[in-house]
């Protein structure tokens, strides 16, 4: 009888652009609404928006099913 071989896991290509898997298991992402339209934002929310965001655990939770982790 032969072994059928195990099947590779798909993960979601759009989910793994977005977001990213940190060593300790956070998962981080880019902030929105901060390439276009700059004049009309104050300094300190583009400064805010420069750095990456942690996302909260139930929604991190579902995101690293989604990748596989």
């Amino acid at each position: 009888m032969k072994k059928m071989k195990k099947m590779k896991k798909k993960i979601n290509k759009s989910v793994a652009k977005r977001f990213k898997v940190t060593k300790t298991g956070k998962v981080m992402f880019s902030h929105q609404y901060k390439s276009h339209k700059k004049l009309n934002k104050r300094g300190s929310r583009l400064r805010r928006q420069k750095e990456p965001g942690v996302l909260a655990k139930p929604f991190a939770k579902k995101i690293k099913q989604i990748l596989g982790v």
